[in-house]
């Protein structure tokens, strides 16, 4: 662990430097206790449960049109703008594509203090784009992960480095895009890079010292559980990465999180078997790193078929007993049900056009069709590498029973060739193309939470790089790649207000309330927007 020297830069008030007075508050009870402030959004999906839910409801289907900008804030540094915002004590905490961090007041979006990890220039990103998803917040700091793999804790009030440690070697192309994700005096935080054929993990790191805790191999060495499912030597190049955030349960103190697809991607022969735990949910114990309990969506995954959505933590009646439950609509195009404590497979369905599977057995295994693996000339298969949903955000209705699912509707041509690892380099094995772009389109989808079930449909343009979010106030928020934020009524689908931001979208949206007013903000083109009612 080193501490370098502080390169954050205070707000500037005339020609004076002013020390902000002002920082977040937010020990690990207020985190677990997030839904009852619905006023703030203290982590990466507003709260551990991965609901992406706002209990706010003065914005409702009749008032909705009259949303209008408060204020826009341009990000310093080009490229593909995927944050989350953090709110908390006035304060919005949001990060720029090369792992930059800004302090705004949430009264106008003016900043109070930015900090620059400085990123390498030549930063090893194989496989990913160098984006930053977003910060953790605990107690008095903020935390955020860097393009070059280094994990930063910032002083809340001023920007201020406390500690920086290094998480992994950017020269096998490791990388973190993700939010961490802090629960009582740890923050977790996962990688990026199975292009490049690294080796998985998930990792926690002690909140005030910066000293790892625990790691949790996805890529199990001799003697590790799951390690016969790879042959030979092929376990060391296995990918497997964690680049996206996880959920919580507090009650149980499991971490839920998602693991990425096998390396090399459309080339399994060098590694027979199922590659656990790729393409995986883990259920890891957050004290310890211990594994309780894992469930993998595809086996042996040739299909880029990271995964690494957010996984939505439900308790429901089913079966006619009360059961606490984890959902996901995998990129894969299927919808999973499974018991929280247990990783049973509960229920699962098609939730988009997939062409690869009959279906999932009694356990969730998949069923795949003879014919659908990768091929030297091409082979056929819905959904795209892409997948019928990828990493942006699903939200969860609990009254409505609903979960809100961006899909992308694409199929593609996967191709096999030749993979040869070599440190730093990409380690794929094939490619796909898209297949009749032109046909492809987006959807935003209400399913029935337990089954599956479409509720409604509202079809978009294109397919969706961006998340949506569900109010109280009967609404669902989300953006497209044409630039458009919307709102959807939340019983129907049918559109009631829209706004053309002039830039690509591909965030998740969130919401807040200052001075007694409901916002809405998200990130489109280089800018974060705030809406709210005049």
């Amino acid at each position: 662990m080193t501490t370098p020297r502080c390169i954050a830069r205070l707000a500037v008030a005339g020609a004076a430097v002013a020390q902000v007075a002002l920082g977040a508050q937010v020990p690990f009870s207020r985190i677990a206790s997030a839904a009852r402030e619905p006023v703030s959004w203290l982590t990466y999906s507003g709260t551990y449960n991965g609901h992406r839910f706002s209990p706010l409801a003065e914005i409702t289907p009749a008032n909705v049109a009259g949303l209008r900008p408060a204020w826009v804030y341009q990000v310093q540094e080009p490229g593909i703008v995927e944050m989350t915002p953090l709110v908390a004590d006035g304060v919005a905490y949001v990060t720029e594509p090369r792992s930059q961090v800004a302090a705004l007041d949430l009264r106008t979006g003016r900043t109070l203090w930015r900090y620059d990890p400085q990123v390498p220039k030549n930063v090893r990103a194989i496989g990913y784009f160098p984006v930053n998803r977003g910060v953790a917040l605990l107690d008095d700091r903020v935390y955020v992960g860097t393009l070059d793999a280094r994990l930063v804790a910032l002083d809340a009030a001023s920007g201020v480095v406390r500690w920086e440690t290094r998480v992994a070697d950017n020269a096998l192309a490791y990388g973190i895009t993700s939010a961490p994700l802090a629960v009582d005096g740890k923050i977790v935080i996962g990688i990026s890079g199975g292009e490049a054929g690294v080796r998985g993990f998930l990792d926690a790191y002690d909140a005030k010292t910066g000293a790892r805790v625990w790691r949790f191999d996805t890529v199990p060495g001799p003697g590790q559980k799951g390690h016969d499912t790879w042959g030979g030597d092929s376990w060391k190049t296995g990918g497997a990465p964690t680049w996206l955030s996880g959920s919580y349960d507090p009650g149980l103190n499991l971490l839920y999180w998602g693991v990425g697809n096998p390396a090399p991607d459309w080339n399994g022969d060098s590694r027979p078997g199922d590659n656990l735990y790729s393409s995986s949910m883990i259920a890891v114990d957050a004290r310890t790193g211990v594994l309780r309990w894992h469930f993998q969506f595809t086996p042996h995954d040739t299909h880029d078929w990271d995964a690494n959505q957010i996984p939505v933590l439900v308790d429901a009646v089913l079966g006619g007993r009360p059961r606490a439950l984890v959902v996901t609509a995998n990129r894969n195009g299927f919808y999973y049900v499974l018991d929280r404590a247990t990783g049973e497979f509960l229920a699962g369905t098609a939730y988009a056009k997939q062409t690869w599977a009959r279906g999932l057995d009694a356990r969730g295994r998949p069923i795949v069709i003879p014919g659908t693996e990768p091929s030297e000339a091409g082979t056929l298969v819905w959904p795209s590498l892409q997948g019928a949903t990828n990493w942006f955000s699903p939200s969860y209705d609990a009254g409505r029973r609903l979960l809100f699912v961006p899909v992308r509707e694409m199929g593609s041509k996967y191709f096999k060739a030749e993979a040869e690892y070599e440190p730093g380099k990409p380690f794929m094995g094939g490619g796909e193309v898209i297949d009749a772009p032109g046909d492809a389109y987006g959807a935003v989808r209400a399913l029935d939470v337990l089954t599956g079930e479409r509720r409604w449909e509202h079809r978009l343009l294109s397919p969706l790089w961006a998340g949506v979010m569900a109010t109280a106030g009967g609404l669902v928020f989300g953006s497209t790649n044409e630039g458009n934020v919307f709102a959807l009524d939340a019983d129907t689908g049918r559109a009631l207000w829209d706004f053309q931001t002039g830039g690509a979208c591909a965030a998740n949206p969130i919401s807040f309330g200052i001075d007694g007013r409901q916002h809405v903000a998200t990130a489109c083109g280089r800018a974060l927007f705030v809406f709210a009612l005049p």
